[in-house]
């Protein structure tokens, strides 16, 4: 398998497939996979097939969403981002919507 993600990633990637909705729903895939309780995240790149484990409180982070959204995903993004708050309130993905807008990630 010629891949830049870890087999640890691999094996998350897959166990969402199987649960039901972590990755994939109807066959739209998701573009941010959920760790540690909304702390940590896989953000799938579509556009260049990369997945980047990152820190859902970093710099790092907020640039991989604006590529994602730039790249015309931003809706959908925000659509997980909202769905993911539904479902794990706890977890401060509101928060993360919040930050990423206010950085203006989704603008434009």
């Amino acid at each position: 398998m010629a891949s830049n993600t870890s087999k640890t990633a691999r094996a998350s990637v897959r166990a969402g497939q199987g649960s039901g909705g972590a990755l994939s729903v109807l066959g739209e895939y998701k573009y941010v996979i959920p760790l540690a309780q909304g702390r940590f995240a896989y953000v799938r790149n579509l556009t260049n097939g990369k997945t980047a484990h990152l820190k859902t409180d970093s710099d790092a982070f907020v640039e991989e969403i604006r590529v994602l959204a730039a790249a015309g995903h931003g809706t959908k993004i925000r659509a997980e981002l909202s769905a993911l708050d539904e479902a794990h309130p706890q977890d401060g993905w509101g928060a993360t919507e919040k930050r990423l807008a206010d950085a203006g990630v989704f603008e434009g």
